[in-house]
């Protein structure tokens, strides 16, 4: 159980490690929208956007549905947003530390008259 868990967890991060398709997820998570409002939102080609799209359905991390002649697209788990918003945090986390190995950097360097 725990392999299939791991395998699990390996398949669904190798599905969000794509750019775009976080992009994508960002503003589904505002909602349901199709893939003409996608690349407006996002300044990306139809192409490009279909095929991060398709990826996202395979993997069972978007939802696809027929209204009319339209596909309109949303996340199959809310719980997305909340993955996105805890990354979101951890990125926040290494910047400031980033910037305090900076600040400490510097202060040690005026220090020493460098």
């Amino acid at each position: 159980m725990n392999l299939e868990l791991q395998k699990f967890k390996a398949d669904f991060f190798k599905a969000l490690a794509h750019p775009l398709r976080i992009r994508i997820l960002e503003l589904l998570a505002e909602g349901e929208k199709n893939v003409n409002e996608l690349q407006t939102l996002i300044g990306s080609e139809g192409s490009a956007v279909s095929q991060q799209l398709s990826i996202l359905r395979s993997k069972n991390i978007v939802f696809s549905k027929k209204d009319g002649n339209r596909v309109l697209y949303s996340l199959r788990d809310p719980m997305i947003i909340d993955l996105l918003d805890i990354a979101r945090q951890i990125f926040n986390n290494h910047l400031i530390e980033t910037i305090s190995m900076l600040d400490k950097f510097n202060d040690d360097g005026e220090a020493s008259g460098s």
